[in-house]
């Protein structure tokens, strides 16, 4: 694992973060301060940490992957003492991010108005399903916000509304707010001050939808899910190739098309009238997908790669997730950082999107066991070690990550052809 050097600190390096998030919308906001250099501290709960730990099915890479780059510190906060611990180390914490039900932390305590009357400067990033207004009160999924907004009705066929195929909503949410934290933060030196941000599923969502509303505003007619959408590119499918695989091209300029022709030499479809140009070729599809599609169905996936490599068009062959282990570019490129969940697992997971200068984005520490952090972490904010064991005597916190229920237990499994766990 690498790290930031004395020379070449990460950007939010000094900055000390309280993760009290918790599923995935709260943890990936923290987790991407944490991969740009912040310290960030993750709160959970006393005796077996955040549940998402013990999801099962889909819910099984929440954990391991939102919360890389954290300290881990198990508490009863709803212990007085619990709260104790968690006001102290709010005195010298810069931000704070939460994502509970509405209301949550105001009952704990721990709400905006009255952690700001303790540390002035402290930016508190509440993340909701809604912003203020009618239906700030309601709970909400990323699914729900989903379906409310369109982004489903979009997504599948008529009459079959369907989710997007990961939480973009919960993942974008939590970008919003790292926004919103950065400008907070950016204020702050100006005016010595933090200040209450927010973001929303609901309303990421609809920022999501601009596109589809603006052209729901220049229409006359529904919008048409995605599937059934009149595409502005006359190629933009997928086609299968002779070994049965499938390939999606697109062909959205001329001068695609003009390289396309020149490379699976065919002056022919370069020339014709009806092809000439992209409009000509949308109105000419019901001629023109037939022949491509019998082109590519004569081409291994190999080929057909190698044509739409050659001809510098838009390609993608269709992957799985598990694909992603071998993706060529992703090795050459350390785009996948070896990680080691806390069960032990071993695998490689997705680094930050993101150059920011010389700045190594990379993986300083894995996701921590429950309470792993518990004692250097009150050991920082003063506590004397005498009362520390008497806290975790008393079960109001959890240290050294004694209890790690995360997982069934199975450590270093080795991968088979079906479940690349470690990718080198």
């Amino acid at each position: 694992m690498t790290g930031p050097s004395a020379d070449n600190p990460l950007p939010l390096a000094g900055v000390r973060v309280l993760d009290f998030g918790h599923t995935v919308m709260g943890p990936s906001c923290a987790m991407i301060l944490a991969d740009l250099g912040a310290d960030v501290v993750k709160i959970e709960p006393v005796p077996n940490g955040e549940p998402t730990r013990h999801l099962k099915g889909f819910g099984t890479g929440y954990f391991g992957y939102f919360n890389r780059n954290k300290r881990s510190v198990a508490v009863d906060l709803k212990s007085p003492e619990g709260r104790e611990i968690a006001r102290r180390l709010v005195a010298e914490t810069d931000v704070l991010v939460e994502n509970f039900a509405p209301g949550t932390m105001d009952r704990l305590g721990l709400g905006a108005e009255t952690l700001a009357g303790l540390n002035p400067r402290l930016i508190y990033a509440s993340l909701k399903g809604f912003l203020d207004g009618p239906y700030a009160g309601r709970l909400a999924l990323d699914e729900v916000v989903q379906m409310m907004t369109g982004l489903a009705y979009m997504t599948g066929p008529s009459g079959r509304p369907l989710r997007a195929g990961t939480s973009v909503v919960d993942i974008t949410g939590g970008m919003f707010a790292v926004i919103a934290i950065l400008v907070a933060l950016r204020e702050r030196e100006r005016t010595g001050r933090g200040q209450t941000v927010e973001s929303a599923l609901f309303e990421t969502t609809v920022f999501l939808m601009g596109q589809h509303l603006c052209y729901a505003a220049q229409s006359d007619a529904p919008i048409p899910p995605m599937p059934e959408r009149v595409s502005a590119w006359a190629v933009y499918e997928t086609f299968h190739t002779a070994d049965g695989r499938p390939i999606f091209v697109g062909i959205t300029t001329d001068s695609h098309w003009e390289r396309f022709c020149a490379t699976i030499d065919r002056p022919d479809l370069r020339d014709d009238p009806q092809f000439r140009s992209n409009n000509d070729r949308i109105a000419a599809r019901p001629r023109l997908l037939p022949l491509l599609t019998a082109l590519f169905g004569g081409l291994s996936m190999e080929e057909a790669v190698s044509v739409c490599e050659r001809a510098r068009i838009p390609f993608a062959p269709i992957a799985r997730p598990e694909d992603l282990f071998d993706d060529p570019h992703l090795r050459a490129t350390g785009g996948l950082m070896p990680t080691t969940l806390p069960n032990g697992v071993r695998t490689a997971l997705p680094r930050l999107p993101i150059h920011v200068a010389d700045a190594d984005l990379a993986i300083r520490c894995d996701p921590p066991r429950v309470g792993q952090d518990t004692r250097a972490v009150l050991a920082e904010a003063g506590y004397d070690p005498a009362v520390v064991e008497r806290l975790v005597e008393a079960g109001i916190i959890v240290a050294d990550g004694a209890i790690d229920n995360s997982t069934d237990g199975a450590t270093d499994r080795a991968p088979d052809k079906n479940h690349k766990r470690l990718a080198g």
